[in-house]
């Protein structure tokens, strides 16, 4: 007879522990499939938008390009000895 008591005592512990465990994940897919959905909408923000500093950055990759192409055409005409033509180096693009 203490064997049956020893089995269901287990058997109820094993439940109350699994309940408990199972309870716990349950709850956490729970608030990762509510969260899904705004994690999903900010990544498409950060992708679709430029931030300032990206813009700084884009702007002074521009201008350093154009100052160094400047600065060739200012070295190619010297050595030519004729007026540098400096129309053949692209504007740095202003952003929006």
């Amino acid at each position: 007879m203490s064997g049956l008591v020893y089995q269901g005592f287990m058997r109820i512990l094993c439940l109350a522990t699994l309940t408990l465990t199972l309870t716990g994940c349950i709850a956490r897919t729970a608030a990762d499939i509510v969260s899904l959905p705004v994690k999903a909408v900010s990544k498409t923000a950060d992708v679709l938008t430029t931030s300032q500093s990206e813009a700084d950055e884009k702007r002074g990759r521009a201008i350093r390009k154009r100052e160094e192409c400047l600065g060739k055409e200012f070295r190619r005409a010297k050595q030519r000895g004729t007026a540098p033509d400096y129309d053949r180096c692209p504007e740095a693009e202003t952003p929006r």
